[in-house]
């Protein structure tokens, strides 16, 4: 059997790796445009703060081990353009030699991911503009700031936005956020967000919210950012204002993608057309709370489509579970943890809901070093169920995200998370622990 699979990092490499195991006579054909595999993106903004010492660091396996050790056909530079799915066959071109090439499959799988959206603005080209997605633009960003710079902006406030701020605050940088809507980190609830930006306040981090960007200006490198208010000097760019799938190579395929461009699969991560499946980034995945397929592109569920994927190319029937929309964030002494649905998904899905909040801490009250925690859920207006959470503070916040987490794949009431059995010690919790008495409170 003969596995082509377009994409070498998370989706890509979980995928032939479980190939690998699954089938042994498999021939395995990975293409990655790019020159590097199978690495931690999730840990770049790290190198970059210096936390982490080199972008070696975040390579899990390089592509000559998977050549050698596992026999897999791994490729660099190597592009594709176009899939003819009547004849099986894969096209594209090889960009260090500059030559196409064409390539036949059994079964594929796209594992294309994402790329970080870079708008057409005036002055877009010039140099200290930069992305952040791959090792080339964690060096591109890492050379740019042995230079002599100070005033640094990051456009955008998601993930990459929030980290690469603190990092680059760390590194002494006069940090400004521009955001062209009302708040920072849009997955939290206005009144959690605002938590953050007191916290960027406090370090220093001119915020800039419902500022919309249009251009930047300078000589040969930026030296200054215009928005729909005002003109802001700066001596780099980081531009972190969203992802979209690299898709755009389907055209004509007749692979089913979604209004933002994610190819659509089932829970055997099979598009419509035969023969042919995605997982990661580029690819749908199934919300269990929502109960649609969603489009949440985390290295997470990029690792488990992944592995999936390749089970079911194998020969094996392994679908693919769904998410709860779980994701975490260090932002300074904060963590910022979520999972489910917030009120605004909550209201676009019409599902009644009510908003339980409250402070709680960490530790036993008279055990020192406790945190307060801010805490947000929601629940079911009718049947109790717990539909989402949020919380912030400086210790154990990702313990209760990751139990609210499985309570939501559960499908838990506020009464069963009551009746958890979880570890109480002084120097980690308190007798109830403070999300268990924010339960206890809808029906006591």
């Amino acid at each position: 059997m003969k596995y082509v699979i377009i994409g070498g990092v998370a989706a890509g490499m979980s995928a032939a790796m479980e190939i690998y195991r699954t089938d042994e006579d498999a021939h395995i054909i990975v293409l990655e445009r790019g020159e590097d595999y199978s690495y931690g993106q999730c840990g770049l903004p790290y190198v970059i703060g210096g936390v982490v010492s080199s972008l070696e660091e975040l390579i899990a396996r390089d592509v000559e081990t998977f050549r050698e050790t596992y026999g897999i056909d791994a490729r660099v530079c190597t592009e594709v353009e176009e899939i003819s799915v009547d004849a099986q066959i894969v096209r594209g071109i090889n960009h260090q030699t500059n030559t196409p090439f064409e390539i036949n499959y059994d079964r594929l799988l796209i594992a294309t991911g994402t790329s970080p959206v870079f708008p057409p603005w005036e002055g877009s080209d010039l140099k200290g503009i930069h992305p952040l997605k791959t090792l080339t633009d964690a060096e591109n960003i890492l050379k740019h700031l042995q230079e002599e710079i100070t005033a640094v902006t990051v456009v955008g406030g998601g993930y990459i936005g929030l980290e690469m701020a603190e990092n680059l605050v760390e590194l002494g940088k006069e940090v400004t956020m521009i955001q062209s809507g009302p708040q920072l980190a849009g997955i939290f609830d206005p009144d959690i967000a605002m938590l953050i930006h007191e916290k960027a306040k406090e370090k220093g981090i001119r915020l800039l919210l419902n500022e919309k960007v249009t251009g930047f200006s300078g000589n040969a490198y930026v030296e200054s950012i215009q928005t729909e208010e005002n003109s802001y000097e700066t001596e780099f760019v980081l531009l972190a204002i969203g992802v979209e799938a690299n898709t755009h190579f389907l055209e004509d395929t007749g692979i089913q993608l979604t209004n933002k461009g994610a190819i659509q699969v089932n829970a055997y991560q099979e598009t419509n057309v035969k023969n042919i499946y995605a997982a990661g980034d580029c690819a749908t995945h199934y919300h269990r709370i929502k109960q649609v397929q969603d489009h949440i592109p985390l290295g997470t569920t990029a690792n488990k489509q992944g592995r999936i994927a390749g089970a079911n190319m194998a020969g094996n029937s392994l679908p693919f579970q769904g998410i709860v929309g779980t994701s975490i964030i260090k932002f300074f002494e904060y963590t910022l943890g979520r999972t489910g649905i917030n009120e605004a998904e909550a209201k676009a899905l019409n599902i009644p809901y009510q908003v339980h909040t409250s402070k709680g801490i960490s530790r036993a009250g008279y055990y020192p070093g406790g945190e307060t925690l801010y805490m947000k859920l929601l629940s079911h207006e009718k049947t109790n169920q717990l539909l989402g959470a949020q919380i912030i503070g400086q210790e154990g916040v990702d313990k209760r995200i990751d139990v609210l987490a499985t309570a939501l794949y559960n499908e838990m009431t506020f009464q069963q998370l009551v009746d958890l059995d979880l570890s109480y010690s002084p120097p980690y919790n308190t007798v109830w622990d403070p999300m268990q008495t924010m339960a206890r409170k809808t029906f006591d």
